[in-house]
């Protein structure tokens, strides 16, 4: 490794250590190579969300630049900014698709003009560009040993995602976004008006346990990916599915009370679940619920 491509991976893991949260510990449990690979691949993702999240950056124009210079930097011209060394070496290295990138950006620069969403499966693509491209990607690191595994990977990126709805709906809404689609909130009674309140109605109640018991489900379906990963890599994706997982049950423990408050796993629990994954005490990730 060359000195400028062991200072961009130590960019990448700075960066993660700094705000990957729920991924950065499950990144521990992996060796050097594949840890230094994923850190990367988030500073990728990092940046994509930030330029979403900035509104001094929210131009069609700079992600169309932010395009270019993935597209250089995958072709070795890697300019000044100190992720694409790391970035490129990694998707080299484990032979990760250009596409999904791309994918990742169309996603996220989406929420420049935001449409509303209308169906389910408007929001499955969304959820496939932002979330499932992840799964794909981590799958690609970790290694797997079926073909099957890139569909459940893609359909617990999706259980991610509709988690993180879930637990930012407020955020959302105040941001002009309302990602669960239209024709569940007419099913359920409930204006999207209704994000605003501090306290769910008994319909947005209704409508949010809805939305989680489909999460939970693509949860359920992509069960079978433990199993077809390489066993090195199992540890790692046990940790990360249980604690997206235990988020999706705190948020149904606190009567969905995520319109006033972020529900989240606290650190303890993060380590927890760390441990158990180091000591190869893991059990399925959703156990049958109560």
């Amino acid at each position: 490794m060359t000195a400028a491509l062991a200072e961009s991976y130590a960019f990448c893991r700075k960066l993660a250590r700094a705000r990957a949260k729920n991924f950065y510990y499950s990144f521990l449990l992996l060796d050097g190579p594949r840890r230094n690979a994923l850190c990367a691949i988030y500073a990728f993702m990092r940046h994509c969300d930030d330029l979403s999240d900035d509104a001094r950056k929210q131009t069609a124009e700079a992600f169309r630049e932010w395009r270019q210079e993935m597209e250089a930097a995958l072709d070795g011209r890697y300019g000044p900014n100190a992720l694409w060394p790391a970035f490129a070496d990694a998707v080299s290295r484990y032979g990760v698709p250009r596409q999904y990138f791309h994918d990742m950006i169309d996603g996220v620069s989406s929420d420049l003009e935001f449409q509303p969403v209308e169906t389910f499966q408007q929001l499955y693509e969304y959820c496939y560009r932002v979330a499932s491209v992840v799964g794909l990607t981590v799958v690609r690191v970790l290694g797997f040993h079926s073909p099957e595994a890139l569909p459940l990977a893609e359909k617990c990126g999706v259980a991610f995602q509709l988690t993180n709805i879930l637990r930012d709906v407020r955020e959302d809404y105040d941001n002009g976004r309302v990602y669960l689609p239209a024709e569940d909130l007419r099913r359920f009674g409930v204006a999207s008006s209704a994000f605003a309140a501090p306290i769910p109605s008994e319909a947005v109640r209704r409508l949010l346990a809805f939305e989680a018991e489909r999460a939970r489900s693509y949860y359920e379906e992509s069960l079978p990916l433990l199993d077809l990963v390489e066993p090195r890599g199992q540890p790692m994706l046990w940790a990360l599915i249980e604690t997206y997982r235990r988020l999706l049950d705190r948020i149904e423990a606190s009567g969905f009370d995520v319109l006033r408050r972020r529900v989240s796993v606290p650190l303890p629990e993060k380590l927890w679940i760390l441990a158990q994954a180091r000591l190869n005490r893991r059990k399925r990730p959703l156990p049958p619920a109560a």
